[in-house]
Order: structure tokens, then sequence, then C-alpha cells
């Protein structure tokens, strides 16, 4: 590294760099697991899990555990206390706390409690640090260490069972493939597992001794050493118990439930005797589902190995507790292909240790690189715990819809009505790859414009891995042939907002920005079939061929009165202002990337021009009303249109729809500046009507191109800013707070349909009851919101002033208020100056406890007028987004509940471009020190 010289930007940089050429797979091991057990893959080689048990539970704790769809109030969610404290991007370091109960897992009480509550309640919810991390030059060399901490006042029992498995991949086809053994030995008190596997490298799992537990003081108790017990089974569904049948093994999946819980095992089972299983753990035993020859033959000599048998005894019994009020004990194994005599650490836990510190600190550099100056402490941990989730939150995903159809060749047939199911069309999917999930547990699948999203603070840590999300969305074996990107796994089919050329062109410039590297390859791939993703959009749903869109709910669940993505029980066709103000946002994103490209091969001039005209034609479809929004309408037929008046984030969307042309970009490519012209003399019934004035010129003589013009931008302001309708505290609600006291509604056919408020979460089982836009903020929407008005900035400067908030005599320009609502979402997670987070609900444990308040939850979406986090409560998808406001606008953010700082004393957060000479002549370099500098730039170029 050091030859680098000033290339050298940071160990955990060198490695994605290392990483990203290929020249070492730093991020072949990783968090590639799903936390929900239905959802773990079986076509990964090699895994590595944690379970425990603290001697109450009738399980072991395997998997996190939560309640289904119809169990939950509010649909499905997760009980479990666990958090994603921080990862590098290379997975060099990760960190994960679970807080385990001492006493009985409530299993059966929190799924009673919650499936006897209504949806008009709140959910029912339950109230060991593991570290991890790969050595410093090899790959796949890794130390684990999970340290085991008792919180309570007595001491307490805690089995600690790592657990090391080949997933099967043997018992589903036809025939057999080549089989993965384990082997276990022990040398010099270290237990050793050797696992070998036909398609990759022998490796060994060293679990070394532990040393005895400590008290909180660091006194020693009476146990010097705790050495590992190893314990094998093989990796096959226990039929017998599930379905009376007969088990292809003697010991199978539970095997480890049933030899350290004693209630576990079957009651008709019988402890076998010492003749049938030898007293000693090791002895020599014929093995035949998995020999070490990787072939299909029964081995015809012995061959030494472990065996699992019930223990004599009644119960397994472990050999101490762990000292309370602070007592803890630790772990550690190493994970590597290297011998004992090669690796000095397993034996040395000094340097086992220093290693682990080393990563932590390597981590630390590296994410202070991202956020310096004046950013608060605690503003820079929530942006590190939620770039840290998104790390954790890959994991592998596998769907091959041929072998979903047709089943497992080895196993009985599915049903014969799963070829009529869902996503039937689907049939060219074939999908393995690390994904970026929504949420490990609850939404355990890519979400499309989930991953879009993610892709935006994903490409600050690691662009490399942003930019394969969404190439992959858009390859042939994801994308339909006509041009249908898959929505999700529920229905593939389904429609989302067309956001994947927004986020393709954000990812590209953000790394442009911090690395100066323009990935031009990936942005023509991307671009060439999004031109076919858009002509299935004009297509499929534009059904009157008139420039209106409709699509369904995208996204947006129940924000409506009617279920958007069914035939309207009023007759007639929905005209979704969402949808063709989406489709006017995507002809735009689609309108730069086409001028960005033509920068390089002058064909993509034209296509610049196509898009062009095609956001004009979109932007006279669209009708404003005289209140100051945009609202769906209901169209029975020609000249025949009922408006339906939900104030909702329906009618903010249009705001997307903004782009700013630079005079210097329109010089440049003159064939298109020549049919712009054009347009505009000879069509002016479309170029001046619903649309702002493309005549006009803005702050350096820039032209805007926008579905809002400067009255209807300034009128739609009024109730976006207004606190008694869409601004919170927490940033921009999805449905206007004037629906508390004014729900619309209509009766058809005898039903009532009605749009009330509700700030927290859905009353209604509309898209499963899980989620709900009829309130609450929603960080992904605000995001492009946000944006928007710092593209209005570039255009308007200081000339347009708005009142914020509304009726408060405090006037500021658009980058004012864009900052203004960042600040606000910031204050979801942040610390006011009673040490209360908004996302904690007030909940005094969260806040107060020492070993709460530093962790934060990233939920799904937020309660309009508290703050509190709804929904999945691991969605650090599209809620990490935080952090990229944080490193954008965090270091001018004041406490929450306490009064905005004067714009004249703030002013240099607010210029254009904030590494520049200010519009005040104060040298105002950004603060916030990366590379090339900084996301605080929300100039053309930049954003």
């Amino acid at each position: 590294m050091k030859r680098l010289g000033s290339d050298y930007h940071g160990v955990e940089r060198y490695r994605l760099e290392q990483d990203e050429a290929r020249e070492r797979h730093w991020k072949r091991w990783g968090p590639y697991l799903s936390d929900r057990q239905w959802a773990t893959t079986n076509h990964q080689k090699l895994c590595f899990g944690l379970s425990l048990w603290n001697g109450q539970d009738p399980i072991l704790k395997e998997r996190l555990f939560g309640v289904t769809g119809h169990q939950g109030n509010h649909g499905e969610d997760v009980k479990e206390l666990y958090y994603y404290l921080d990862s590098t991007p290379t997975h060099s370091y990760m960190k994960y706390l679970y807080k385990y109960p001492q006493s009985r897992f409530p299993y059966e009480q929190l799924v009673a409690e919650n499936q006897a509550r209504d949806r008009n309640v709140d959910e029912y919810e339950l109230m060991d640090y593991w570290r991890y991390a790969k050595d410093e030059d090899d790959p796949d060399s890794i130390y684990i260490r999970i340290t085991s901490y008792n919180r309570g006042p007595d001491p307490a029992t805690l089995h600690v069972i790592p657990q090391f498995w080949f997933p099967n991949t043997w018992s589903w086809p036809t025939e057999k493939p080549p089989m993965p053994s384990m082997s276990g030995s022990t040398r010099q008190e270290v237990g050793i597992i050797t696992a070998r596997h036909p398609e990759i490298n022998r490796t060994h799992l060293y679990c070394l001794p532990s040393p005895g537990p400590v008290g909180p003081a660091g006194e020693e108790s009476e146990i010097d050493t705790v050495e590992p017990q190893l314990l094998f089974t093989e990796n096959n569904t226990n039929f017998s118990r599930l379905y009376g049948g007969q088990n292809e093994t003697l010991y199978v999946k539970d095997a480890f439930h049933d030899h350290i819980i004693h209630s576990h095992r079957p009651a008709d089972t019988d402890t076998p005797s010492k003749e049938d299983h030898p007293t000693s753990f090791f002895h020599t035993h014929i093995r035949s589902r998995t020999a070490s020859t990787f072939g299909s033959d029964v081995p015809d000599t012995p061959e030494e190995g472990p065996c699992t048998p019930f223990p004599l005894a009644s119960s397994y019994v472990n050999p101490g507790k762990v000292p309370g009020q602070g007592g803890c004990a630790v772990v550690r194994l190493k994970l590597t292909p290297k011998s004992m005599k090669k690796d000095p650490s397993i034996e040395d836990e000094g340097i086992f240790d220093d290693a682990i510190e080393a990563r932590r600190q390597e981590a630390d550099e590296f994410f202070n690189s991202l956020a310096q100056g004046p950013i608060s402490d605690d503003l820079k941990q929530i942006m590190r715990q939620a770039l840290g989730g998104m790390l954790w939150t890959k994991q592998f995903y596998q769907f091959i819809q041929k072998e979903w159809i047709s089943g497992d060749p080895a196993q009985p047939a599915p049903p014969s009505e799963r070829q009529y199911v869902r996503n039937r069309e689907w049939r060219h999917l074939h999908i393995a790859d690390v994904l970026s999930m929504p949420d490990k547990w609850e939404y355990p699948f890519f979400a499309a414009w989930d991953t879009a999203f993610h892709c935006l603070p994903l490409a600050v840590v690691d662009p490399a891995f942003a930019k394969k999300q969404l190439d992959l969305l858009t390859r042939e074996w994801y994308m339909k042939p006509d041009g249908q990107i898959p929505a999700y796994e529920w229905n593939f089919g389904d429609v989302n907002p067309p956001v994947h050329a927004w986020a393709t062109f954000r990812v590209f410039k953000i790394e442009r920005k911090l690395t100066g590297k323009e990935d031009l390859p990936f942005l023509e791939r991307v671009f060439q079939k999004l031109l076919i993703n858009f002509t299935w959009w004009v297509n499929r749903k534009d059904q009157g061929g008139n420039n209106v869109f409709e699509g369904g709910f995208l996204g947006l669940d129940n924000i409506g009165a009617f279920n958007r993505s069914e035939a309207l029980p009023t007759g007639g066709t929905l005209r979704q202002a969402d949808g063709t103000a989406w489709m006017a946002f995507y002809s735009l994103n689609m309108l730069s990337i086409a001028l960005e490209l033509a920068k390089h091969n002058a064909v993509y001039e034209d296509i610049a021009s196509k898009f062009f005209e095609h956001f004009l034609f979109i932007a006279d479809a669209m009708t404003f009303q005289e209140d100051g929004l945009y609202y769906d309408a209901i169209q029975f037929g020609p000249g025949h249109s009922m408006q339906l008046p939900v104030r909702s984030l329906v009618g903010l969307i249009p705001l997307y729809a903004t782009l700013v042309l630079e005079p210097s970009t329109i010089n440049r490519f003159p064939g298109f500046k020549k049919r712009m012209e054009w347009f505009i003399d000879n069509r002016p019934e479309v170029s001046e009507r619903n649309m702002a004035n493309m005549r006009g010129r803005g702050k350096g003589e820039r032209r805007l191109l926008a579905l809002a013009d400067k009255d209807r931008l300034v009128r739609i302001l009024e109730k976006m800013l207004d606190e008694d309708e869409f601004l919170s505290e927490y940033g921009i609600r999805s449905l206007s707070k004037h629906h508390k006291d004014h729900p619309w509604g209509m009766d058809v056919h005898g039903e009532r349909y009605e749009v009330p408020y509700w700030p927290g979460d859905s009353h209604s089982g509309m898209f499963g009851g899980n989620s709900n836009w009829r309130g609450p903020i929603w960080l992904a929407v605000n995001f492009i919101l946000i944006e928007s008005l710092q593209r209005f900035y570039q255009y308007y400067g200081d000339e347009l002033q708005v009142e914020c908030p509304t009726g408060s005599g405090e006037y500021m320009n658009l980058l004012n208020v864009a900052e203004e609502i960042q600040h606000r979402i910031i204050h979801i997670f942040g610390r006011d100056m009673h040490g209360r987070r908004a996302t904690n609900g007030g909940n005094t444990k969260l806040d107060n406890d020492p070993h709460f308040r530093d962790y934060i939850w990233f939920y799904e979406f937020f309660h309009a007028d508290t703050g509190k986090g709804l929904g999945a409560s691991h969605q650090t998808g599209w809620s990490g987004l935080v952090a990229y406001h944080i490193l954008q606008s965090g270091a001018s953010c004041r406490l929450p509940k306490t009064p905005r700082t004067p714009r004249g004393v703030a002013h240099h957060y607010f210029d254009e471009t904030i590494d520049s000479r200010s519009e005040f002549g104060e040298d105002t370099r950004s603060v916030l020190s990366m590379d090339l500098n900084t996301l605080g730039d929300v100039s053309p170029t930049a954003l």
C-alpha cells in the first residue's frame, strides 16, 4: 500500500479497488444469509451462523422470530431485539448486537397478543455482541469473536452454539451431486472442523478454548477455561418428525435441539444405550452421506469422525454461568484455509484480538473520511449505523422460475395449480445473486424501486456494488423480453415507479464526484436496456395513447380510496396523476443520460431530442387544479371524468419532473438546441401550457424543464409547507393532515370508500396492512422531493422566496427549504436536548438505558406527528437515505425541537456549490471531506 503514495486513500478503499479489479475477492464472505428461516438459501457453498440457548426455551435460537401476516395486527413483523451496528463495504469488519432474554422467550404470548389486537392499536413488541473481521491480507481468513454480556442482576446460563454447515443441495436432484464433508479433530485443546467441498478449497473452523466468564469488574470465575465441544449432524430434513416418514440418516437437522434440550426430544424416543453410542465423543464410524471422497459411493473403510447422540444424562449441562450486572464470556473462532502452524492467531488470543482491533480502526478511518468537520458525534453515529445496516442487509437470493414451477426432481411434485399462480409469465427468471434487500426478515427479497433508493447511499461507500444492483435488474435474466422490470417476488408483474434511470444517473454522478471516475460503459449499458423499459411503459400503461399513464398502486399501497391495482368499483379508468408525473420524471432522466452519453457519442443527441419531446407531450396531458394540487381522476368516457380531490403525495409527485439545463450544455449540442428551439417556436400550444416557461432564462441563463411553472410551484409549496397540511416536524407527510377532520370519501353501490388521515399504522388490511401511505413519513419519496427543490433553486436562485413554514412569516429560497426538510428528517433519528429520539416513540428504555440509547433502528416509515418508527424495523434500505442527508447537510443541523439557526449566520451552508467561494465572499470549502468533495454540491453537474 505504501507504494501507492498520493493514490492511497485508506486501507478499506484499497480493498475495494482490489476487489473491483478482482485481485482479491474481499466480498466472497459476507452477511449473505437471510434473517428469516424460510428465506434461507440452499445454494450457497458454505455457511456460518450463530445459535443460542438460555436454558429455558423449548428450541434453540437459530433464526429471528416474528409473526406472520395473519398473526400480526399490522401484518408480519419480527419480534426480536437486534442491531446491525457496523460493517465496512468489503465486510473486513462487521459488528452485530442481539439481545436475548434470560427467561423463556414469549413465542406464544407474542402471537396470541398480536392476534387479539385490532388495527387501531399499536403492535405488541418484545422489549451479545458479535464481531467478525478478516485477515489483513487474506479475504478467506475470518476472525469471529462472540462476546456475551449478562445485563441482568443474577448469574445466568447461556449456551453459545456457533453453526457451520453445507446447505443441502443433494436431496433435491434425482442424480446426487458430489458430496461435501466435514470432519472433526482436536489439537492442543483447539477443536478443528475441516470442511471439504468439490467446488471450494478446504477450509478449517478453529474453535478456540474460551477463558472462563468474568464479572463486571473483571473478577475471574472458578472456571479457568471452557473447551469447545464439537457436535455434528447431517443437514437433512427430519421426515419422521414432520411427516411420519423414514429418515435417510440417523441424525438430521434438529439433532442439536434434541441433543442440548431434553424437552425437545420426541416423547417416544428412548435414550440410546452405551452399546449403541460409546461414551467417547470420537469413534470409528462409517458415514455414508458425507464421504470426503466427494463421490456417491459408500466408503468401504471406516473413517474417523464425530457422531452426535442424545447425551446419556437427562439434559446437556453448561459448565458455568455468566455473572450478572455486566459479567461477560467470550468465544473465539477462526475460519481459514491455513493450518495451525501457519496461523499464530489460533493459539495466541492477543494476536487474534489485535487483528480485530486493527480492522475496527480501519473501519473508523473509512467512515471518518466520509464525515469530517462540525457534524455532531451523534449524527456521525447515526450515519455509520445506517450505512453499516445497509451493508448488513445484503443477501444471496435465488429464484429460478422453471425450477419453482416444476419442483425438485427427487421430491414429491408440487400441486398442479402452481403453474397457474402469480409470476407464471416470468419463466425466463434465473436469479442467483447477492442483492440489497429492503429488510432481511420482513422483506427477504428484492423490490425494484427500493433497490434504486438503496443505491444512492451505497454509492457513497461502494459504487461498484451499487452499480451492480442497478445493472442486474436490467439484465436479460431479470427483465422480461418485453422490457418490464420485475417488481418483487410477491408479484413480479406489479408496477413500481420508474426510478431506475434516476438512480442510475445519480450513482454515476456520485461516483464521478467522489472518485473522479466516469463509468460510461455502465451508464450506456443500463441506458440501452431502459430504452426497452420506457417503451414497455408507453405501450402498456398509456391505455388511451394520450400520454396519461396508469400503473396501478405504484408503490403507494393504500394512498387512494380504491385499490389502484384492481378494477374500479365505479367503472371507468383511473387517470393517475402520479403515474403520469412519474413518466415525465422518467423522460427527463433519460434525456439527461442521453446528453451525457452524447458527449462521447453523437448518436445520443437525437435520442435526447426524442425524450425532450416526449416530456412535453406528457406535460401537456397533466391537469392542474385551481386549489393548488394535482389529483387522480376517473375517466368514464370522452369528456366525462371525475376528480378525486384527495390531498396526498400523488399531488406532490409532479414536482419531481424537474430538470435544469446549463447554457453550455445546450450550446454543446447544436442538433438538440435546434430541435428544442423549433419546438418552442412552432408548438407553443404544447410548450407553453401545463408546464414551466422554457423561453425564460433563470440564474446563469439556465433553462428549466418542469411540470410546474413558478405560479403553480408557489401554490403547491404553500400547501406542502403548511404544518396543518403536509409539513411535519419530521418531513413531508404522505397525506395532508387536512383529512384528519375532513376525510374524503364516496359511496359506491352501498359501500363507503374513504381516505382518512392515519398518521401511524394502517387501519385497513389493504396490501397486507403492514404499510401505510395515508399520513406517515416515507424517506424515499421525501428524498426525491428534496432533490427537486434543489433543482428548482438551480434555476430560480434567491429570486424565489417562499414562506416556510406557511404562515410563519419566515421566507427562504428553495435550497433553504430543501435543507429544512432534510433537517426535519434527520430529527427522526437524532437526540434532542433531553436525550430522546423521536423514532423510539417515547420508550424511556430505548432513550435512556446506556445499553440501548446509542443504537438505532431504521424503520420502514415514521409516524407523521411524532416521528415514531413503524413497519419493518430493519428497513435499512431506503431509510438508510438519512445517511446521505447527514453527509449533505448534517453540519448545519440543529438539535431536534430547538429553534432554527438564523439564515444570516448559516448562509454558507446553502451555497449552490459549497466547495467554492460563497456568494457572500467567504471561503466555504466543504465540511464534508472526501477526495474530490462533496455531496453538498447541488449544481446541475453534480445533482
